[in-house]
């Protein structure tokens, strides 16, 4: 069974690196309109109905992969596709590159209006007043976290909770993105998935930071470390500093500080939404001041996209590896002890 799995994470990833994610008929958009519908006929400004939603949404993916389990279980090949196939539609990677190579183009360009328009497909900021460094900032921050919740996380919990452990994750990661703000018809109702997500992304945010202080130049590894440490506890999110520290060092630049988020975006972009970002409308907005990681460095630069990209990359790699070869050696122990 573990074999299966690591043979199906490996291919799974290699098919979100060749190939992305589907435009159209995404598993995870579905998801995504079937928790909308469910929370407009439930919602109540409370958190037992909130948490109820969140519990009834991601009980409903995890029995539904246990089920997709048995149903293939006597097949090593099923057993194998299984596996690839919820691996490759949990992943998102190549579409996180790919984003922030668009904005990243555009602002070579110096295209602003462009570039603007397409943040809100990255991340949740408002783009509408940004300057060019402030976008590159934006993206740069937005690749460092979502190279973990994307790509890393997810690997996490395959290894170790297979095919459940994955789908369920991203389920969590989706809510979270979907109703885990601190809006008004959030506050309450969202609190569950917020906190979830804060506890399903613990170990992969922490994974995410060595993979990226392993993967950084070794130059700047030891900057890489030390930013981590000393920085990423600053940040509001108890998981998304992580990351973000991390790269900072890696990438010798400075990030954080004062942000502004829209409060009003419209789920589903081209990212299939998750955690990506959410495309189309932008109003409103709230603005949080964070302290600043790795306040020695300089200030991003639009060059500093690529560099995170392949960065990303590069901690993807890692991480793949690291849960093949996790799944691949459960597997070996467990047949040795039968």
């Amino acid at each position: 069974m573990r074999s299966a799995l690591a043979l199906g994470v490996a291919a799974g990833y290699a098919a979100d690196a060749a190939f992305g994610d589907p435009r159209r008929g995404h598993p995870v958009a579905g998801f995504g309109r079937a928790a909308t519908a469910l929370e407009q006929r439930i919602w109540r400004d409370h958190r037992g109905t909130g948490a109820a939603f969140t519990a009834l949404c991601v009980g409903t993916v995890a029995l539904g992969a246990l089920a997709a389990g048995r149903a293939v279980r006597g097949s090593g090949t099923g057993r194998v596709l299984l596996a690839g196939v919820a691996t490759w539609t949990v992943l998102g990677g190549a579409s996180l590159v790919r984003e922030a190579r668009t904005v990243g183009a555009a602002l070579q360009a110096g295209d602003l209006a462009a570039a603007r328009e397409r943040l809100p497909y990255l991340c949740g900021r408002d783009p509408r007043e940004l300057t060019e460094q402030q976008l590159a900032r934006a993206v740069v921050e937005s690749v460092a976290e979502n190279t973990a919740d994307a790509v890393v996380n997810a690997l996490v919990w395959g290894a170790l909770a297979g095919v459940p452990g994955l789908l369920a994750f991203r389920a969590v990661n989706t809510l979270d993105a979907m109703v885990g703000h601190r809006s008004p018809r959030w506050l309450r109702f969202g609190w569950a998935s917020a906190r979830l997500d804060d506890v399903a992304g613990w170990p992969g945010a922490r994974v995410t930071a060595l993979l990226t202080v392993a993967a950084a130049d070794p130059a700047r590894r030891a900057d890489a470390w030390r930013v981590w440490r000393r920085d990423a506890g600053t940040h509001p999110s108890p998981n998304a500093g992580q990351a973000e520290a991390a790269f900072a060092g890696a990438l010798g630049v400075r990030l954080g500080g004062t942000l502004r988020y829209a409060d009003d975006v419209e789920l589903g972009g081209s990212l299939g939404g998750g955690s990506l970002g959410a495309g189309g409308r932008v109003t409103g907005g709230r603005v949080e001041h964070r302290a600043v990681l790795g306040g020695e460095m300089r200030p991003v630069a639009v060059a500093d996209i690529e560099r995170a990209c392949a960065l990303s990359r590069r901690v993807g790699l890692l991480a793949v590896g690291a849960a093949v070869l996790v799944t691949g050696l459960t597997a070996a122990i467990r047949g040795r002890r039968r």
